[in-house]
């Protein structure tokens, strides 16, 4: 692939549409919800569904980095593995641990979540072990460049390039987000409802429940949208195995659901619909800030009704400066599978 990618995205809206469901909670356990056009909506949070589609790209087969506060004993592993004494494991995964944050308990947790693929915790064991474990000889400079060598995240690590890693102690070891993913609202007004549940004792022969229980949640079309910067994810990758990289996104964004309540309410249901664009310029997120109302269809297709035309009426807003390269509609033909839209997508970022 070339190099001709800045101010290149590829944005996707999406709808999609989940019956009784909990996807995100709260910290009172309740489904996430926000205010938009004065009306209560459902919501789901970008977080929530990153960690779902870093966890898809690993179902999917692609090497992902592990975020922990205990990178410490990640490290240790692998010093362990050269043959380092106990003594020299503390040391130099702790030494390790403190490129990222100076507060580490005696347990070898730390304060903070680093972002570090196995290819980068390798090199830094590899980095001791050149040094015989010998601390007094380490250098903070010198292993910084060794994490900066070994971020190969084309290799291992995507979901790095793809969400970004900044790193408060360290500037030089930040990585900035190609995918960038806003929070899913619901396309109309939702209202929460609660489950009442019980649970009978297998054992106990006295009448009644052994167990009794109440939950909330709420059913609801969503609108995702989620844009990937091209020319980031390529200059993050070195343009290496660019097309790879967007085809392992697109899947996992198209597979992922977080995982909130799944035994008990399995939400698992797929895009309704996907107005994908490829374009250059400023991104545009569609808003929905008038609630959509229901048709004898539901909230569905009304749903895709106005995003069409509001999307449709921005792009002739914005004439020329709209930057459109191409155009993908899913959904609306059934002959046109996700496998297609990739492969369309791939096919125009290639030709550019």
């Amino acid at each position: 692939m070339n190099k001709n990618y800045k101010n290149l995205f590829v944005e996707f809206h999406i709808l999609q549409s989940f019956p009784v469901t909990c996807l995100n909670r709260d910290d009172v356990g309740s489904p996430k919800s926000a205010i938009i056009g004065g009306v209560e909506r459902a919501r789901v949070s970008s977080q929530s569904w990153k960690r779902a589609i870093r966890m898809q790209l690993h179902d999917n087969g692609t090497k992902i980095a592990s975020r922990t506060k205990l990178l410490s004993q990640k490290i240790a592993k692998e010093c362990e593995e050269y043959g380092a004494t106990a003594e020299q494991i503390k040391d130099s995964s702790t030494l390790a641990a403190k490129i990222y944050t100076d507060k580490i308990d005696d347990e070898g947790v730390s304060d903070v979540l680093a972002f570090v693929s196995d290819n980068e915790a390798k090199a830094i064991a590899k980095y001791f072990k050149e040094l015989n474990f010998d601390s007094k000889l380490y250098k903070e400079k010198d292993l910084k460049k060794v994490i900066k060598a070994n971020t190969c995240t084309a290799v291992d690590g995507l979901d790095i390039s793809l969400f970004g890693r900044m790193v408060a102690k360290q500037p030089e070891l930040n990585i900035y987000a190609a995918a960038s993913v806003a929070h899913a609202i619901s396309t109309h007004k939702v209202v929460s409802e609660i489950d009442f549940f019980t649970a009978i004792d297998d054992i106990n022969e006295n009448p009644g429940a052994g167990f009794v229980g109440s939950l909330e949640f709420n059913s609801a079309t969503y609108y995702r949208y989620v844009s990937l910067n091209i020319g980031q994810l390529a200059e993050t990758l070195n343009y290496c195995d660019v097309d790879v990289a967007v085809e392992s996104f697109i899947k996992a964004l198209y597979l992922a659901i977080p995982e909130a309540r799944q035994s008990t309410q399995s939400g698992s249901c797929f895009w309704y619909f996907a107005r994908v664009y490829i374009r250059r310029g400023q991104r545009l997120q569609a808003q929905f800030e008038k609630p959509v109302k229901k048709s004898n269809e539901g909230y569905s297709e009304p749903s895709k009704k106005e995003l069409c035309e509001y999307l449709d009426k921005k792009q002739k807003l914005a004439g020329s400066l709209f930057g459109l390269v191409k155009k993908y509609d899913y959904g609306d033909d059934e002959n046109f599978s996700i496998d297609d839209l990739t492969q369309g997508i791939l096919s125009t970022i290639k030709d550019i």
